[in-house]
């Protein structure tokens, strides 16, 4: 990676759609001539046609269009992302390797996920565990407040000490 590293990515606080700094990312990226980024961001628009809406058709055929740029919403990039994160995971893994210049980029488009500390402060401060046979039981509530930022099997360990110390 070069030094403009950090020009690259986005994150919630960022005043623009996810979708706009994509674009204005991949103009960066071929101005650099950095295929590697180039080429990951392609990859991302790649996934669009993916993105379609439910119509019914005139002779009552329901069928789908294409989302058009103003109805893609950060939450449809953040789920592609994920799903090519995934699959670059399982790639990395069947080869041996932690991490890879293609799942770097991809993750610094994605929501920084919540950590331990802060998943365990919001449970303290939010759930009343009088109100629930097991611990466990809270993990609707707490899954349904930090979304796709929190990593479930994290939400879990962190509910299971909590069922150990009873």
């Amino acid at each position: 990676m070069n030094s403009t590293t950090n020009d690259y990515g986005w994150s919630e606080e960022l005043s623009m759609p996810l979708l706009d700094k994509l674009k204005s990312d991949l103009k960066k990226a071929l101005r650099a001539q950095d295929a590697q980024r180039k080429n990951t961001i392609r990859q991302i628009f790649s996934e669009f046609p993916k993105l379609t809406v439910p119509i019914t058709l005139e002779s009552g055929k329901k069928s789908s269009r294409l989302k058009t740029d103003e109805e893609i919403t950060n939450d449809d990039i953040i789920n592609i992302i994920t799903g090519l994160v995934k699959s670059e995971k399982t790639t990395l893994e069947l080869q041996n390797q932690e991490s890879s210049p293609y799942l770097e980029i991809l993750n610094c488009y994605l929501p920084q996920p919540a950590g331990a500390d802060e998943i365990r402060a919001w449970v303290e401060s939010n759930i009343d565990f009088s109100q629930y046979k097991s611990p466990m039981q809270a993990m609707g509530p707490i899954m349904k407040h930090f979304g796709k930022k929190a990593d479930g099997n994290l939400v879990k360990q962190i509910l299971a000490e909590k069922a150990d110390r009873g």
